[in-house]
């Protein structure tokens, strides 16, 4: 897939993009269903799929000071994005000049010219234009002017549930990992880069890596066994979330992200992981003695051994 950020590349195909645009925060079961069709359409016409996110969020812009969490990362994203199959992707800065285009001039200027759309796909729930107050009928209503197919998409429903990026959001803080899954079509994910720790685990004999998340959505403190995604190898591993109150007071606790991979010792610092979540294992403790805890990381890894020894290890990925 080729990435690109902004308009100006001379890589866009001119009139022969089947296109879908949105924010696809955390790029879940309804996003790919969007992807998908533009994929497939894309290869039937023999045209190039051209996805286009947003960076950042629009509601930072439309709404300054109101904090916007997002699933994940841009860079998370950009890697979901690209497992979907689409040939092109297009990074577009949201600005508050951007925002102001009155509808027909962002579909006009931007979709076609800068583009090349020949045909759109979008879901009901896109709203775009000044205000971001045009939906679907006036998507229709210019295709139509300028002579250009558009296909809206239903949302997807698991069981009663609309799969939404703020439903799943919610799912992860409350530690439904689980549900959360469910809606993602794949597991909870946290993309992040390794950092330097306390060295606190390597002086028990247990060896992590720290992780700084991106500002990703990350479950409830607690103790999991995860895989690891790193360098295009799958790994597996046990993580800790929390704030490690068996050696500080609560005044000092800062919540820290930290995983140990089975049977790897190569350094990774400054190196980007993503970590999978595939089961919890128990609550963050604190323990009476080094000795203690020492015994649980043990078991800890014991059964986030045999959790995944129940599944395949993960396909490297291409």
């Amino acid at each position: 897939m080729i990435v690109l950020k902004g308009l100006h590349h001379n890589k866009i195909p001119k009139k022969r993009s089947v296109l879908t645009i949105g924010v696809f925060d955390g790029v879940h079961v309804g996003h790919k269903r969007i992807i998908a069709e533009v994929v497939r359409r894309a290869r039937r016409m023999r045209m190039k799929s051209v996805v286009v996110t947003f960076n950042p969020h629009p509601l930072k812009v439309l709404r300054p000071g109101h904090k916007v969490p997002s699933l994940v990362s841009l860079d998370h994203r950009i890697r979901l994005i690209e497992e979907c199959g689409a040939d092109i992707l297009v990074v577009l800065k949201f600005s508050g000049p951007l925002s102001n285009f009155s509808p027909e001039r962002f579909v006009k200027n931007i979709l076609i010219d800068k583009l090349g759309m020949k045909e759109l796909y979008v879901g009901e729930n896109f709203y775009f234009g000044k205000g971001a107050k045009a939906g679907p009928a006036a998507l229709k209503r210019l295709a139509a002017k300028f002579g250009h197919k558009i296909e809206i998409i239903k949302p997807v429903k698991i069981g009663r549930r609309v799969v939404s990026s703020s439903l799943i959001r919610r799912l992860i803080t409350d530690g439904d990992l689980d549900g959360a899954s469910r809606f993602l079509g794949r597991p909870v994910s946290v993309l992040g880069s390794v950092v330097s720790g306390a060295k606190l685990a390597r002086a028990l004999g247990c060896p992590t890596a720290n992780i700084n998340p991106h500002h990703e959505v990350i479950p409830p403190s607690g103790v999991y066994a995860v895989e690891v995604y790193l360098d295009k190898m799958c790994l597996k591993g046990v993580l800790n979330i929390g704030v490690r109150p068996t050696f500080y007071s609560p005044r000092d606790r800062e919540p820290t992200i930290e995983v140990h991979i089975f049977d790897f010792k190569k350094s990774i610092y400054r190196k980007e992981i993503e970590i999978l979540f595939i089961d919890k294992i128990r609550e963050e403790l604190k323990f009476k003695s080094r000795e203690e805890l020492v015994a649980q990381i043990k078991e800890d890894e014991k059964n986030a051994r045999a959790i995944l020894k129940r599944k395949p290890l993960c396909a490297p990925r291409p």
